[in-house]
């Protein structure tokens, strides 16, 4: 039995089928999710050929030290940010072994949010060696702090799929 709804395990068992076929590794770097986003992968059987690390960066500094997120992109956009993300995604590829890296950021409340970045808010970003790079904004709105979770580990797994 699976700690993950059973639509996340299925993306993860994609995921791990597909990357271990191609051998291709994947490095996660996230804020708001904890490092959900590498637990459920490595919820899955197997998933040590396909899984090289995760980062969990829940403050700037670990940002910074772990990723090398720049101080001055902190200040001017905020942790919350696409330019975080993709700074977050760049760091964890190319600090790790893996061919491809997904990153995530936001606020999954219940407090922390403003009109500017409200609750829901979250900014992902996947990247590959091969230059592949996308970058998703989410307005998943109020929804609870467990589902803003989940629908960001949903959103980031997909992108994975689709980026591979």
């Amino acid at each position: 039995m699976s700690l993950f709804p059973a639509d996340i395990t299925a993306m993860a068992e994609s995921i791990i089928r597909d990357f271990t076929h191609a051998g291709l590794m994947v490095s996660t770097a996230e804020s708001c999710t904890g490092g959900l986003i590498a637990g459920a992968l490595t919820e899955i059987s197997g998933s040590s050929a396909v899984i090289d690390r995760g980062f969990v960066t829940y403050t700037n500094i670990a940002k910074m030290q772990m990723l090398g997120v720049q101080d001055k992109t902190l200040g001017d956009f905020g942790a919350v940010s696409e330019e975080t993300a993709l700074q977050m995604v760049h760091g964890a590829l190319f600090r790790s072994r893996a061919e491809l890296a997904v990153a995530v950021t936001g606020i999954a409340g219940p407090g922390g949010g403003s009109p500017e970045k409200p609750v829901g808010l979250v900014h992902l970003a996947a990247k590959s060696r091969s230059g592949k790079l996308v970058h998703r904004k989410m307005l998943y709105g109020d929804i609870g702090r467990t589902e803003i979770r989940l629908a960001t580990i949903r959103t980031a797994l997909q992108m994975v799929i689709e980026i591979a």
